[in-house]
């Protein structure tokens, strides 16, 4: 087993101010990723009020060995009332922006896809200058369901490639890589003004050029956000890190993607998909889309 270095280490976080948002966030009977998947950031987001939702879980569909959600409980059915708790803990958290993503939800005819418009919906009636993104799994390729996530028009679209096509069997066995690469032009396609992204995690064994061939794939596809992180175990049950990658790496990665003409890339090994997700609003203003 390799040893965390010292650039893994994160400052301890205020706990007053994380407690208050996990206050509403236990009022509200919400799930968050930042909780559910045991992130290294969690401090430092819930010390600005910031969160990802979890809707529709926290039980997932899919046993990826190294997320850290729960697999091995029955899915629950939709909770109606869970968009309207959603936007009403954006309201008191008065979020500039909101991300919103979901356990794979297989078991549905449209992978949830629904549910995730009912609550874009709301958090447009209660904060309505929030911008929205949703980090969405892959809908098993379902691209009506696809369609209708994006009629209801969020910001951003997110969706993981997670890892790169060698390791697709052992990391992601239910997911397929080109399926995810497919999502995202469709979202180019149906969506113009849409932004999308994708992140990356690494130190499982994958290869500088393995990382930059998937870099280069995304921008085939357009894709606008990329983040990559490195991999952290969660427990002894879940995949072990290969290697630990060092900032230089990372400060690598960030200098070929912008050669490769990402509007943004963060590259760090702290970064994970929703980390410094707001800034996106910075992004809106200097390239613009048109609708």
């Amino acid at each position: 087993m390799v040893t965390k270095p010292d650039w893994l280490r994160v400052k301890a976080p205020q706990w007053q101010r994380v407690g208050n948002v996990k206050e509403i966030l236990r009022d509200l009977a919400l799930n968050t990723v930042c909780e559910e998947a045991s992130c290294p950031n969690i401090g430092e987001c819930f010390n600005v009020g910031t969160a990802t939702f979890l809707i529709m879980g926290p039980a997932c569909t899919r046993a990826c060995p190294y997320c850290d959600i729960d697999f091995d409980k029955k899915p629950q059915g939709l909770d109606p009332s869970e968009p309207i708790r959603l936007g009403e803990a954006v309201r008191r958290l008065n979020l500039n922006h909101v991300v919103i993503t979901s356990v794979n939800r297989d078991d549905l005819p449209d992978g949830g896809a629904s549910q995730f418009v009912r609550c874009i919906e709301q958090v447009r009636r209660v904060s309505p200058q929030t911008t929205i993104e949703v980090l969405i799994p892959d809908l098993c390729g379902n691209w009506e369901a696809l369609e209708i996530i994006l009629q209801a028009q969020p910001e951003v679209l997110n969706h993981n490639t997670e890892t790169i096509p060698r390791f697709y069997k052992k990391v992601r066995p239910q997911g397929n890589y080109q399926r995810s690469l497919e999502l995202l032009q469709k979202t180019r396609d149906l969506a113009p003004a849409t932004y999308t992204k994708s992140g990356l995690m690494v130190g499982l064994g994958e290869t500088d050029s393995e990382v930059r061939a998937v870099m280069g794939d995304l921008r085939q596809v357009d894709c606008d956000i990329l983040t990559i992180g490195q991999y952290l175990q969660p427990s002894q049950k879940h995949l072990e890190v290969k290697e630990f990658i060092k900032p230089g790496q990372f400060a690598a990665w960030q200098k070929f993607g912008e050669s490769l003409g990402f509007l943004q890339l963060v590259a760090t090994p702290l970064t994970r998909s929703s980390y410094h997700a707001e800034e996106v609003r910075s992004l809106m203003k200097l390239y613009p889309r048109k609708k």
